[in-house]
């Protein structure tokens, strides 16, 4: 079982005693001892916004999200010179992108799964490779130009590498 299964296991648990039977404190904890914003990642994606559930989980974390990922894109974004400021345009510019890329990272972060074959790789009326995702499942990138597109697509395995170092981090110390 993932880090991932574990950790939405133990948020879903209705008895988190901590004694020689039950563990689901454990993970908890070690998420939380982990630090950084994977453990809102994983409570975002994996734990509030589940498909198939009944409800629709907590849309705080979500917005507690947005705007902390925000900040890191657009500090990302300066310090990688994205846009060049000359002018006062130029600030506003650099502004309007930032938050583009960083909503629209969040976003297929969240679900990358191609829309016409629901993420199965297949076509929907034929057992053929679905035309739109070529087969992967993944839906492409949208975006206005190649330019903004490169950026959301770098944003996107920062979360991804967030993530996974996130996750590594609490399994050490689930050790």
């Amino acid at each position: 079982m993932g880090f991932a299964n574990k950790f939405v296991a133990s948020l879903r648990s209705s008895n988190l005693r901590d004694d020689a039977f039950h563990h689901g404190l454990d993970v908890i904890a070690a998420a939380a001892l982990a630090g950084d914003l994977g453990a809102l990642l994983y409570r975002v994606k994996y734990a509030d916004v589940l498909v198939d559930s009944q409800s629709d989980g907590n849309s705080g974390n979500l917005v507690q999200l947005l705007r902390i990922w925000t900040a890191a894109v657009t500090a990302k974004g300066q310090a990688r010179r994205w846009v060049r400021i000359n002018s006062e345009r130029d600030i506003c510019t650099a502004q309007a992108l930032y938050k583009r890329v960083a909503h629209a990272s969040l976003a297929y972060w969240l679900d990358d799964r191609c829309k016409p074959c629901k993420g199965t790789g297949m076509s929907p009326t034929s057992l053929r490779d679905c035309t739109a995702c070529t087969g992967t499942g993944k839906a492409e990138v949208e975006c206005a130009g190649g330019f903004e597109r490169e950026r959301i697509k770098d944003m996107v395995s920062e979360l991804a590498a967030t993530v996974a170092r996130h996750a590594e981090r609490s399994r050490r110390r689930l050790r």
